[in-house]
């Protein structure tokens, strides 16, 4: 009787470490999400894409206003100017001026690299969010590098449009996303990002270098610079138009 007794406290007490861990662990992701987002955002970047046998640059800004408004303008190279990327709500549309064509973007090319990098569509346009799409698990503190960490499990909800099959990631005490590791539908680590050179940009602390590295190519990475970052200024939503998508510099 007393080993029931036992059994049956044990298992109440972990139901209720659980249950109350549940809204612990989804306000640690959402606030950390909201510190990359803010509720609007300007930043002007530079990308690395780096392979064994050569190396080259892309400079780009991009705009955001809360979860449906994100707009990516590449202004180097040469070759490349002018290129540009429009998310409104689910919505997508990618600027080719080389060929003056607006071409509207499905679903199912947002696991594809954007502009031949280790980065996704999806990654530069956010279109799926790691709050809403997501359930959370806590599964470790864990130290990296000079930063104290949750390591949380990210599992996609039923039916959510995701190019991932899971996410690890490690965000530290003041909520900042330290590193991500993305897996595919059969729990294979597909690439891991990390974030450096945290610096105060406007009112927050944010990396200013982050790095994708696959995890099955060897000598291959993408490394982002970010020279620029306002947060929380005031944006139209009118600005997020496809005639701005076309003309904006």
């Amino acid at each position: 009787m007393k080993k029931l007794i036992f059994c049956i406290t044990g298992f109440v007490c972990l139901s209720l470490a659980l249950s109350a861990q549940t809204p612990l662990v989804l306000d640690i992701v959402t606030k950390a999400d909201a510190k990359m987002r803010g509720n609007s955002s300007y930043v002007e970047m530079t990308m690395q894409i780096v392979r064994p046998k050569y190396t080259r640059e892309i400079s780009l800004k991009s705009w955001s206003k809360g979860d449906n408004l994100a707009l990516v303008k590449i202004t180097a190279p040469a070759k490349d100017a002018g290129q540009g990327y429009l998310k409104i709500s689910k919505d997508l549309w990618n600027w080719i001026p080389s060929i003056d064509r607006l071409v509207k973007m499905s679903a199912s090319v947002m696991g594809q690299s954007w502009m031949g990098s280790d980065f996704t569509n999806d990654d530069m346009v956010r279109q799926s969010s790691i709050v809403a799409d997501y359930t959370h698990k806590i599964i470790a503190e864990e130290q990296v590098g000079e930063f104290n960490c949750w390591k949380i499990e990210l599992t996609p909800k039923p039916n959510a449009a995701v190019v991932w099959g899971k996410i690890i990631t490690w965000i530290d005490k003041s909520y900042n996303i330290i590193k991500t590791q993305y897996y595919d539908e059969d729990n294979i680590l597909v690439q891991t990002m990390e974030n450096f050179d945290f610096k105060t940009f406007g009112d927050r602390q944010m990396p200013s270098r982050m790095e994708m590295t696959p995890a099955d190519k060897k000598g291959q990475k993408t490394v982002v610079i970010v020279s620029k970052a306002q947060y929380n200024q005031p944006i139209n939503d009118n600005f997020f138009s496809q005639q701005n998508l076309k003309t904006i510099k």
